[in-house]
């Protein structure tokens, strides 16, 4: 076929013209560190939070840590080729007295990737931080609060049933903390994720890293999201999301929760079920764990 039979085929000056066109449509949203170090770093750093980065919850946090150093660079009139190991290390060793020690090593991994980035585009000969070292960080024992299976049954059995809110937070607990499901797995479950095999109910979980994990419904979990589908009315939207968000008419829409949602869902489910232990959203797995293994699980 001849080109001007096919229009469409790209060359290389329509890909030089539409990666133009996407740093001036996001040149807004970047740091001055990186707005001012030109096209080929505004390129770079673009393709570094789309193509390196693919999981959002990793994305979302990235982004934070690099635009906090990027504005204190900005504000202390550092460039980016005036990055050194000695300007990321004054900044780790302030970030220090701010903040705890895993997010700082945090940010530093940030940063760290990012320059790696910059150096294999050519954009920096060299990446200043990857010879600065993080606060040391050992941890002995975990710090994720766990529920009693007693405290777990309080929690779900204090929800109220009869709203539509109520059997969708219900069903999300009850995934999160019978299936071992990291948050983001759960509120990532479309309707078609929960499906029959055999005489059984299964959760088809996207975890991190890419993996599929699918796992059986236990009883009680089937019978939570069972309720909240049929109250909901979704069960035909295979390619919908199982978990949403709800309007201020008290109704479902069609927009996935967020894992920040879950987190305060949680925290005021937990405060009207009397329950002083701070819990978080990776709680229910946790206790989830802790039951299943001193109920013998192994």
């Amino acid at each position: 076929m001849d080109d001007d039979q096919f229009p469409h085929r790209l060359n290389a000056e329509s890909v030089a013209d539409f990666d133009t066109e996407l740093i001036r449509l996001h040149r807004s949203v970047f740091p001055a560190l990186i707005r001012e170090a030109g096209d080929q770093a505004q390129r770079r750093f673009l393709e570094f939070f789309t193509a390196d980065i693919r999981n959002p919850g990793t994305r979302g946090v990235y982004a934070h840590a690099v635009n906090r150093f990027c504005l204190w660079c900005e504000q202390r009139g550092v460039s980016l080729a005036g990055v050194s190991p000695f300007v990321v290390a004054t900044y780790v060793e302030q970030l220090t007295r701010e903040r705890s020690a895993p997010t700082v090593k945090q940010h530093l991994s940030a940063i760290r990737r990012l320059f790696d980035w910059l150096v294999v585009g050519q954009v920096l000969p060299i990446n200043p931080a990857a010879s600065v070292r993080g606060p040391k960080h050992v941890v002995k024992t975990g710090k994720t609060p766990v529920l009693t299976a007693a405290e777990a049954r309080q929690l779900l059995d204090s929800i109220d049933g009869s709203t539509i809110i109520g059997l969708r937070d219900r069903a999300l607990m009850g995934v999160m903390v019978y299936s071992f499901a990291r948050v983001s797995a759960a509120i990532g479950l479309n309707v078609a994720d929960y499906y029959p095999q055999g005489r059984r109910m299964w959760f088809r979980l996207h975890e991190k890293g890419g993996k599929r994990h699918e796992v059986p419904a236990h009883h009680n979990a089937e019978l939570y999201v069972d309720e909240y589908l049929e109250a909901a009315g979704i069960g035909d939207q295979q390619k919908g999301p199982l978990f949403r968000t709800v309007s201020r008419e008290k109704t479902l829409t069609v927009r996935r929760m967020h894992r920040i949602d879950v987190l305060r869902m949680i925290q005021r489910r937990a405060a009207q079920a009397g329950i002083a232990t701070r819990i978080g959203c990776h709680t229910f797995r946790a206790t989830g764990i802790t039951c299943y293994l001193l109920g013998g699980g192994c």
